[in-house]
């Protein structure tokens, strides 16, 4: 299972927001969405989860066309956007019960949940109302209800937000032991000194457009062949400050995320 874009783009009224992606991520796979706001990291993310209906290209979840096959698609997909909306009025363990419903997860899913609620440390917490939790908390909630039914794909946008170090460390812990479990995994984030350990490849895009694709050593490669150490951060402001031309050829990643 995998996500895969192809030629996506999209086009509000006469403005371009993503023009010409195409990328897979492959089971097992950790990819860093980057880019400044307005790059279209969001609508690329919205538009595989079925949010946003694209202009033209086709986008795949575990191998079901996002737009033909909605269903199974999302069936195989967990999408936690960056400021997730919960239900103010259900408990923790409420939003569980529900999430349990929707996917018509079999009794099993109460001992994950209780495995999840030990590992974010909410379990204290599970019969509380999520209108009272802080920011963080909520952000555990939202990405416990999403694993909840064992995703092969997922989604995370600044997943890293508003979490203390510690919640920080365990949420990526989560995110690999998903990766190492078969998930693609997608994380949009502007932590880059945060994500750069933690994920397997990544993609930089700027106005819409794909300026490079690679793991971290593919695009140092790319971008200075003097053999210079520079970071996902270094890398990251040379191409949106002096952006690479676009008959200039992506490096894709090597091995079964290429």
């Amino acid at each position: 299972m995998s996500i895969a874009v192809e030629d996506f783009h999209k086009i509000y009224d006469k403005t371009v927001a993503v023009s010409g992606l195409t990328f897979r991520v492959a089971p097992g796979e950790i990819l860093g969405l980057c880019g400044p706001n307005g790059a279209g990291k969001t609508t690329t993310m919205r538009s595989l989860a079925g949010i946003i209906q694209p202009t033209r290209g086709r986008l795949f979840i575990g191998g079901h066309d996002v737009a033909h096959d909605p269903v199974k698609a999302k069936q195989e997909l967990a999408y936690v956007p960056d400021d997730p909306h919960l239900f103010d009025n259900l408990t923790i363990w409420e939003h569980f019960q529900f999430v349990a419903a929707t996917y018509r997860i079999g009794p099993e899913w109460t001992d994950r949940a209780n495995d999840l609620l030990e590992q974010f440390e909410l379990t204290e917490k599970k019969n509380e109302a999520t209108a009272g939790l802080s920011r963080g908390m909520r952000q555990k909630v939202a990405i416990s209800c999403g694993y909840l039914h064992n995703p092969s794909a997922i989604m995370l946008d600044e997943p890293l937000t508003g979490l203390d170090p510690r919640g920080i460390r365990t949420m990526q812990s989560s995110i690999r032991s998903r990766a190492e479990a078969g998930a693609a995994i997608m994380i949009s984030s502007h932590l880059l000194s945060l994500v750069e350990d933690l994920c397997t490849s990544f993609l930089i895009m700027n106005r819409g457009k794909m300026l490079l694709r690679g793991t971290l050593a593919e695009m140092r490669s790319k971008l200075d062949d003097s053999g210079r150490h520079e970071t996902l951060e270094d890398l990251f402001f040379r191409l949106i400050e002096a952006p690479m031309q676009e008959e200039t050829p992506v490096v894709e990643p090597s091995g079964e995320g290429a």
